[in-house]
């Protein structure tokens, strides 16, 4: 939260607690042990700006109905030194406090004194997190999941930056395993198909347009010198010559989408530096596997999951979930992050016992992975949900969907939603230049304000000292609800790093440009009266500057005219 809220609710409970220890000294209270109580902001600001409980945590102790405990408090409170104005009794004994102007320009002041750092918080303690996301298959273009993904893991990423984690972007590159087997299978027909051999690509393979686009680059490239090749050279020739292009393509696709990774992990990698081999070792030596019909199985049931699962099928392989073990061992063993964040689709729900099971037969705190479900997206347009085919290749890819809605639509529709939740993206919506488009309502009021400023500029109104009595001239309702909402910015940002949701200050940036808008129909900013113009100058400089930060944090832009 902000420093100055943090201040005033502490000063607030250290009151609170003089009062009811005075209390006690003359009599007012017995003899107890003061209780536990909350300090919190009603929902209704008829309820004061701040209230608290102790009155009624304290029934108990003091063998008194809560109304006479909350007389005795107040009786005995002193507000002197702090923010606020005065403390009322309500219903049964909630006591609620009211603020005074100087805790309303003090907010105004800390905003525009910290600038861009406005929000930042070191709650995170400098603990190393790694956030893993999108880590699509690199045998085809992205789709729609994907761009979800992408949009909630690099939001997720700045949020836990803004909360004071040092924080690390990676994809997890599959190059390895069944996938790429599939690729180089659909290659290969496609391939001997634009040769002039009557084969069949199998049902289960890859049938995108893009596979046929690789084996016809191919073959103008080699022409038919594959063809009479050993499969396994030309399934791996094939593969070395498109992998490659596809994984330079989601790179220059999510860098497009304003994604650019801190590292591209190779799953092959752990394979080639032995880590696969490693993890196997070390589960067996742990005495947590078991042979079984040829095959090597751990005692994942023994650990949390529903059931055993296999790590070495009878023909020697390891299967898909080792190399994922070694991976995130790497991650907080061999590269020692606090915390490894992974945002799946929501397809993983089974995947997370098995992996956090792993991790914890390793000997590792499992709770130091944390994954992040993402529900799937429905795309629609004129009120009918559009279908999708991966397997027809008609899905709609990344590409596609950003020659349709602007990249700022995409990124901020994406974070509407919680990650768990699934989500209705209107395309007609994402396009539309209006108030009902939520990122257009928010640039809007960052382009208003920003002509505001240049309107008095244009006058001669200067910006120079914003003194606390200048600031507490903000009285109305309208400028106090905006200097509450504005206080309110670190406190989101740590609640959507706890809850590893952005959507809560996509959320919060809009309402913030609601309540603007309320504030500048209901009150002239350029009034008669200089000083109040000045003030209200000012308040308007702390909104911009906080609206243009959380959407310079989301990657989205903050138009100065529209």
């Amino acid at each position: 939260m902000s420093k100055i809220v943090k201040e005033t609710q502490e000063l607030l409970k250290l009151k609170i607690t003089e009062a009811i220890a005075g209390a006690i000294a003359d009599g007012a209270l017995p003899e107890a042990e003061v209780p536990e109580f909350i300090i919190e902001r009603p929902a209704d600001k008829k309820n004061g700006d701040f209230s608290t409980n102790a009155a009624m945590a304290g029934a108990r102790a003091f063998r008194k109905a809560p109304r006479m405990i909350a007389e005795a408090i107040v009786a005995h409170l002193s507000l002197q030194g702090t923010l606020f104005d005065r403390a009322e009794i309500a219903g049964p004994g909630f006591i609620n406090f009211y603020l005074s102007q100087e805790y309303y320009a003090a907010i105004v002041a800390d905003v525009l004194a910290c600038g861009d750092d406005y929000g930042r918080s070191n709650y995170g303690e400098d603990k190393k997190v790694i956030v893993e996301f999108v880590s699509a298959n690199p045998t085809g273009p992205m789709h729609i999941g994907n761009a979800r993904g992408g949009a909630i893991g690099d939001c997720l990423a700045a949020v836990l930056d803004r909360a004071g984690y040092q924080v690390w972007r990676e994809f997890y590159v599959n190059d390895a395993g069944n996938q790429i087997e599939k690729f180089a299978t659909s290659l290969e027909v496609r391939y001997l198909q634009a040769c002039g051999q009557d084969i069949a690509l199998p049902e289960d393979a890859y049938h995108g347009a893009d596979i046929t686009e690789h084996a016809e680059n191919f073959k103008a490239v080699y022409g038919d010198r594959y063809v009479d090749t050993d499969s396994a050279e030309r399934r791996q020739a094939l593969v070395d010559y498109a992998l490659p292009k596809n994984i330079e393509g989601l790179e220059r696709d999510l860098k497009q989408y304003r994604i650019v990774y801190d590292n591209w992990f190779r799953e092959s990698s752990v394979h080639e530096s032995g880590a696969v081999t490693a993890v196997i070792e070390q589960l067996k030596a742990k005495g947590v596997t078991y042979e079984q019909d040829g095959a090597l199985w751990f005692k994942a049931s023994e650990f949390g999951n529903d059931k055993d699962i296999v790590l070495v099928r009878a023909n020697g392989l390891p299967t898909y979930i080792v190399p994922d073990i070694a991976y995130h061992y790497n991650k907080l063993v061999t590269r020692g992050f606090d915390k490894a964040i992974d945002v799946l689709g929501a397809d993983h729900h089974g995947y997370v016992p098995r992996m956090k099971a792993a991790l914890t037969a390793l000997g590792l705190d499992a709770s130091r992975l944390d994954c992040v479900i993402m529900q799937m997206v429905r795309l629609v347009r004129d009120g009918e949900t559009i279908k999708l085919s991966k397997r027809s290749g008609k899905a709609i890819t990344l590409n596609t969907l950003l020659e349709e809605i602007p990249i700022d639509a995409a990124r901020f529709f994406f974070n509407l939603r919680e990650p768990n939740s699934h989500f209705d993206f209107d395309l007609e919506l994402a396009a539309k230049q209006s108030s009902d488009n939520p990122v257009y309502y928010v640039q809007y009021a960052h382009a208003r304000i920003c002509s505001i400023l240049k309107r008095a500029a244009d006058r001669g109104v200067t910006l120079e000292n914003a003194t606390p009595e200048l600031l507490q001239l903000l009285t109305t309702e309208e400028e106090h609800d905006l200097i509450a909402h504005l206080s309110a910015l670190t406190d989101e940002i740590i609640a959507a790093a706890k809850q590893y949701d952005p959507a809560r200050i996509t959320h919060y940036v809009t309402q913030l440009a609601t309540l603007f808008h309320k504030f500048y129909n209901a009150q002239r900013v350029m009034c008669e009266d200089a000083a109040l113009t000045e003030a209200r100058l000012y308040l308007c400089t702390a909104v911009k500057n906080t609206i243009k930060n959380i959407l310079t944090m989301l990657k989205i832009e903050a138009p100065e005219s529209m």
